[in-house]
């Protein structure tokens, strides 16, 4: 590191502030807000601010930065024996105080500090474009470059970027066109992007060099056509989360296939096109429906597949999991009455043992943020396509406050992770009690989307909403399971999707019947 080289920026003991203080590589300090400088060996060297200062020195070309007597000369940068002057005037041209810079790129200040631009004063109030440097030798290589344009800079460098532009705002918002031309370094790159985000939304463009770290360094290699290429190259500033509709090309036409996988009912399929990744379906009915079953069955039509698989069953052990998804794959009721060792180890070895399943060993623990992190885990560390979470109850049994804004937030949450692993993941959630004027979901009653357990976040955030609609009082029909879908992103199919009939012996739901339902618009939309 050469002698005084600029280190990093620190908090300022004097003024309090947060980093307008420069460090350099000899061990002294300039604070660039309230111009205290601190010597390497701890002296501290106070600036006596006078209240009257003039310009002395002379404008004279700066031969190793190219950089003309004439620039210097509007600019009224003068040089004064071994150090550099640069003048800073009030918004009416009256001249406060000046910013000192010795060949050891040692700053200090005589007179009293101005909110204003270095160069302000010199262009006018509006205009078509203005180009805003970190430091006075960028804004006058910037002018050399390409005079006529208002080239100015920051009083106090990158550190204090947002917080000088902000005072100039009703300054800028009389041009059309601002652009900030800052150091091609992570300080710069940081303070343009502050910056940016409190101007006039549109008006804002964004310099940028390749082979530069700044407009100096470009004039010094006598290259003043990469300066001017940076201004009229310059990038709008697009805060993140905004992207211009142009971009989307490739993303939308680059061709999709209708599913990743075909659901194992046809009712479902035939109304909500397959399973897709990077989708939150939501399975729900009344208590005692069939849901963890109906969710065992989608997960091992997948497993058998070949699909990963990561599931989290929240109110059963693993055993009580693993069990019935070897049930449900080999047609047996494992789970139910006594079976030998042997006919067990058979089922694993011809079920689980060949799968990409992996499972949450967590029961009786529903910490949140553990669900969370596990989950991701699952997607991201085990590349797990599908997820399966049962049941969005016992993860909120964790959280403290409001239940409607928990069950929000853990939605949003949900959401966020589905879009940024790409999964599909399956949730099972419950319904609120039925009312009393209405038939319960015990006894086979419709359900609908206001009927979800917080159902705007559940409902909004979801891509699909499946339930499952059964009469448990029913002597005839008790085994029987209505589909229907309730929310429908992908096609905006909804309504009765078929029914589907549970054997205890098999631990298997197969298709009993697939006639359409009487469309009634009052109900299935």
């Amino acid at each position: 590191m050469t002698e005084n080289e600029f280190v990093r920026h620190i908090p300022c003991d004097k003024c309090g502030s947060s980093d307008g203080n420069s460090l350099y590589s000899d061990g002294h300090t300039f604070c660039f807000v309230c111009h205290n400088r601190v010597g390497g060996d701890g002296e501290i060297i106070h600036n006596r601010m006078s209240k009257d200062v003039t310009l002395i020195g002379s404008a004279e070309r700066l031969q190793k930065r190219n950089i003309s007597e004439k620039t210097n000369h509007f600019y009224r940068i003068y040089r004064d024996g071994n150090t550099l002057r640069f003048p800073y005037f009030t918004s009416d041209g009256v001249l406060k105080g000046v910013k000192i810079k010795n060949k050891k790129k040692i700053f200090t200040y005589e007179g009293t500090s101005t909110d204003t631009l270095f160069g302000q004063h010199l262009f006018p109030n509006t205009g078509k474009r203005i180009v805003i440097y970190e430091g006075e030798l960028d804004a006058a290589s910037g002018y050399e470059a390409m005079a006529g344009w208002p080239h100015v800079s920051l009083p106090h460098g990158a550190a204090s970027a947002k917080k000088d532009v902000q005072k100039q705002i009703p300054l800028l918002q009389g041009y059309e066109e601002i652009v900030l031309f800052f150091d091609a370094d992570d300080p710069g790159r940081k303070a343009a992007e502050e910056a940016a985000s409190i101007l006039p939304p549109g008006k804002v463009k964004i310099a940028r060099m390749e082979s530069y770290k700044d407009a100096s360094d470009a004039l010094q290699a006598n290259d003043a056509e990469a300066i001017r290429k940076a201004i009229w190259d310059a990038k709008p500033y697009r805060p993140d989360g905004i992207i211009e509709g142009k971009t989307l090309q490739t993303l939308v036409t680059t061709p999709i296939p209708p599913a990743d996988h075909d659901y194992p009912f046809k009712g479902l399929q035939d109304k909500l096109h397959g399973i897709r990744y990077q989708e939150l379906t939501t399975i729900t009915s009344g208590s005692g429906q069939g849901k963890s079953t109906f969710c065992r069955q989608l997960a091992v039509n997948l497993l058998t597949k070949g699909v990963r698989v990561g599931y989290l069953a929240l109110e059963e052990s693993n055993r009580r999991t693993a069990l019935g998804l070897m049930s449900t794959a080999v047609g047996k009721a494992l789970h139910i009455g006594e079976h030998d060792r042997e006919e067990l180890e058979d089922s694993f070895l011809n079920t689980i043992a060949n799968w990409n399943l992996y499972l949450f060993d967590g029961f009786g623990s529903f910490d949140p943020d553990i669900i969370f992190n596990r989950i991701e885990y699952l997607a991201c560390g085990l590349e797990c396509r599908v997820v399966f979470l049962d049941h969005l109850s016992i993860l909120l049994s964790g959280l403290d406050g409001d239940e409607r804004r928990t069950i929000d937030q853990t939605m949003t949450r949900l959401r966020s992770l589905v879009e940024r692993t790409g999964i599909a993941l399956f949730l099972v959630s419950h319904l609120r009690r039925s009312n009393n004027d209405r038939t319960s979901h015990e006894e086979g009653g419709r359900v609908s989307l206001s009927q979800l357990r917080g159902s705007a976040g559940i409902a909004q955030l979801s891509d699909q909403v499946i339930a499952l609609e059964r009469n448990q009082q029913s002597s005839d029909e008790r085994d029987i399971a209505t589909l229907r879908i309730i929310k429908n992103r992908y096609s905006g199919e909804t309504g009765f999707a078929g029914k589907i009939k549970f054997n205890l012996d098999t631990s298997r739901f197969t298709d009993y019947e697939t006639q359409t339902e009487n469309f009634n618009p009052a109900t299935d939309f």
